[in-house]
């Protein structure tokens, strides 16, 4: 992908891995991360997610965009790892699965993933290589529309891995969530982490046995 760097501040038209597809302004190119600006809000897209970016034909962008709340003003090129530090504590959207979208903030970034704080889900812990894309919010608007009492901005009290496989580790004999437990075999028990599978204890008691690198998220209920 190194002839990308010939359409900034073009508009193109990118396909995300699940078949999602996104248009808008391309700003910027990191090493690992490209920023896409739709004429509403900035996307940060990891490139290990994109399947093809060409120039889109039919323009439709006008205006200028702002300037985004994550943009970071160094002659150095943009990475990932950058951006999500950069992106800590401010109030973001953050895409993982299917078209659904967890709103909240980052706490901590690790070795391969993230600690993220969800009005909804808590604290959740996220493999970085499942993140498709995120979107800051403006400065003017939090999730929900929440105050800093039901949504305070501290970071998660509790001990963490370097790395996403150890940190869920410490919650074997416990209940977890995996992938915001949109499928009722991923609420269980876990087990066991060894050799890339997870062992899951479903509500019937049954073993349910997952592939580690396909996990994306987890959290406590």
């Amino acid at each position: 992908m190194s002839g990308i760097n010939q359409l900034i501040n073009q508009e193109v038209e990118v396909e995300i891995s699940g078949k999602n597809l996104i248009s808008g302004l391309l700003l910027d190119k990191g090493l690992d991360i490209i920023v896409i600006y739709t004429g509403n809000k900035f996307l940060y897209i990891p490139l290990l997610h994109i399947q093809h970016l060409k120039e889109k034909v039919v323009k439709e962008i006008v205006s200028e965009p702002p300037e985004s709340l994550l943009m970071i003003n160094e002659p150095e090129p943009i990475s990932y790892r950058k951006i999500l530090n950069h992106a800590k504590g401010q109030f973001i959207e953050l895409f993982v699965t299917g078209n659904k979208s967890i709103h909240g903030y980052i706490t901590s970034v690790l070795n391969d993933y993230i600690v993220f704080y969800s009005p909804v889900y808590k604290i959740i812990f996220i493999s970085m290589q499942h993140i498709k894309w995120f979107t800051p919010y403006s400065n003017q608007l939090t999730p929900y529309t929440l105050g800093s009492k039901e949504l305070p901005i501290v970071p998660a009290s509790i001990p963490l891995a370097r790395s996403f496989d150890e940190q869920l580790k410490k919650y074997e004999g416990q209940l977890i969530v995996l992938d915001l437990g949109d499928n009722p075999e991923k609420i269980g028990l876990l087990k066991n982490i060894s050799n890339n599978i997870i062992e899951l204890i479903n509500a019937n008691g049954q073993a349910i046995y997952w592939k580690f690198t396909h996990i994306k998220t987890a959290n406590l209920p």
